[in-house]
């Protein structure tokens, strides 16, 4: 079985949310935040660190489009889940939520009981989202939100569960939703779609447009990052952003879908196709006549352990660069990006002494219209940028691009 609880405590994770320079929030500019986020894994009904990403996007495929209450994602198989402190109400109770860009639904409820203040408001509507294995119902109530140094949102919509499956008992109390407001249609009676957090924060004019930042380190590197309301972090980058528009593929398109294509040593193995960025995904999931064409090109053998390619030292020293083509720009990955943190190896239920692959198979031929995601592995050599307004996606290189460190 895989040893979960062994990995919530190797991978604690710190996210702060910063500002692109070193003030604090001011009116209709970028906010600095700082939110305290760890790592935290979930064992339900799932074996290996693969398994745990192939659920959460084959929920995502084929419930993504669901117009009736049934519209986000599965993160009670996530593997690694980002937390972050909330206030909500005045004066604030602080919740611990998950902080997740492939669902939109900001609740609270599952664990922590809702504490009504003056600033709650119900709104007499009920709330109901399927994440899968797990999900919530309740009411919905506007109240404000508090996510530190200045960064308030008046009458956000909240959901406050009554029932809840998938997160009792792992100290984890809902959901703060980043993803697109699209995905909550049909989530709230007698409503179309909810303004998400990063959507209030624009319109209430406390950050100066609905763009979300994500920067991570790798977990060989450190147990930081940040998280940016209202722009990006100029001084971690270190190249020009570069965006292209959301994919217009279904059903890649109701989350931050993009198209790319990637090749191996310079041949193609995944014709240009559409897919997703998804930080609720620790690995690089590509569709499976790709991983196919990889694995063989690499020598990799499946490890039943961890659900991984294991390759052999002389296997590694022969790797050659695996590229994302995304737009006109080209991501590579040098091939100690593309293995696992080997200090880590036995978090995932592997041996210390193996070398494995980030790169998995996603579980479906080419075609599905999800045929890739790029998940912490990519997110953690290169910057993201999630721009609600242009309906666009932004990468950068950092310093950690070309580490080394795995």
């Amino acid at each position: 079985m895989f040893p979960y609880r062994a990995l919530l405590s190797i991978l604690p994770l710190y996210l702060l949310a910063v500002a692109a320079s070193p003030v604090h929030r001011t009116l209709g500019g970028v906010g600095k935040l700082a939110l305290t986020l760890i790592t935290r894994l979930n064992a339900t009904g799932i074996s290996t660190i693969a398994d745990a990403d192939r659920a959460r996007i084959k929920f995502m495929r084929e419930k993504g489009g669901a117009r009736k209450r049934d519209a986000s994602v599965s993160v009670t198989n996530s593997v690694v889940l980002y937390l972050a402190q909330v206030g909500v109400g005045s004066p604030p109770t602080e919740y611990t939520l998950l902080v997740d860009t492939g669902s939109s639904n900001t609740w609270v409820g599952a664990n922590k009981a809702y504490t009504p203040t003056s600033t709650s408001h119900y709104t007499g509507d009920t709330v109901y989202v399927s994440y899968g294995s797990g999900n919530f119902s309740g009411r919905e109530y506007t109240d404000t939100v508090s996510l530190g140094n200045g960064l308030t949102i008046n009458q956000q919509s909240i959901g406050v569960a009554t029932q809840s499956q998938g997160l009792i008992g792992t100290g984890i109390d809902g959901i703060i939703g980043l993803g697109p407001a699209d995905l909550t249609r049909g989530t709230v009676s007698n409503t179309n779609t909810v303004p998400t957090v990063v959507d209030n924060l624009y319109s209430q004019g406390t950050v100066s447009s609905a763009v979300l930042g994500v920067y991570f380190i790798p977990a060989s590197n450190s147990n930081s990052g940040e998280l940016t309301f209202g722009g990006y972090d100029a001084s971690v980058i270190s190249s020009t952003v570069n965006y292209v528009p959301i994919t217009s593929t279904y059903p890649s398109n109701l989350y931050w879908g993009i198209d790319q294509s990637i090749t191996y040593g310079g041949n193609t193995i995944l014709s240009n196709t559409a897919g997703i960025v998804d930080t609720g995904t620790t690995l690089i999931l590509i569709a499976t006549n790709a991983f196919q064409t990889y694995q063989s090109a690499t020598g990799g053998v499946m490890d039943t352990a961890t659900g991984l390619l294991r390759i052999t030292q002389s296997q590694y020293t022969n790797l050659q660069m695996l590229s994302f083509h995304v737009g006109t720009q080209t991501y590579d990955f040098i091939p100690n990006a593309q293995i696992w943190p080997r200090s880590l190896n036995t978090a995932i239920g592997g041996s210390s002494s193996y070398i494995y692959l980030v790169v998995a198979d996603i579980g479906t031929p080419s075609g599905s219209g999800m045929d890739f995601t790029n998940g912490y592995a990519f997110l953690e050599r290169y910057y993201s940028i999630y721009d609600t307004a242009n309906a666009r996606v932004g990468f950068a290189a950092t310093s950690y691009t070309d580490s080394t460190s795995n």
